[in-house]
């Protein structure tokens, strides 16, 4: 019997400040997605639940703790991934507090943005799907 292929599970968020703008992250050069900009998160380990996931990716790459209370979910989008057979399917949240103030890490550049102002960022596929559901826009 063929094995399915795996699914790869990220997560995502759009952290909205209170002037309706929200965070987004350009990946550095030389990385995946290099020179794109994309909305902070990461993948989902083995054992490991979306929220806590997110939590932990946000830790990571922008230095703040969410409120895993204020995290609410927003979309989601799918596609195939260039690295992984199977696809990649992102779950994606919403977030309006966190502990801490946003920096830049693993030489990625962070900026906030109203979502016309994104819309006119490089971004890749899914975050451009993405981008479209938080604006109201559908996929």
């Amino acid at each position: 019997m063929e094995k399915p292929p795996t699914i790869l599970m990220v997560v995502a968020v759009a952290l909205t400040n209170g002037e309706g703008r929200f965070l987004l992250q350009r990946r550095p050069a030389g990385k995946q997605h290099g020179g794109l900009w994309e909305f902070p998160g990461g993948k989902v380990e083995p054992g490991e639940t979306p929220r806590a996931a997110l939590v932990r990716e946000v830790n990571e790459e922008l230095g703040i703790a969410l409120d895993p209370g204020a995290i609410q979910p927003a979309a989601f989008a799918d596609g195939a991934a260039a690295t992984h057979e199977g696809g990649i399917v992102i779950l994606f949240y919403s977030c309006r507090r966190w502990q801490g103030k946003p920096v830049a890490t693993d030489g990625a550049t962070i900026g906030w943005f109203a979502p016309g102002e994104a819309a006119r960022l490089a971004m890749p596929p899914l975050d451009i799907e993405l981008l479209a559901q938080l604006s109201g826009g559908g996929g």
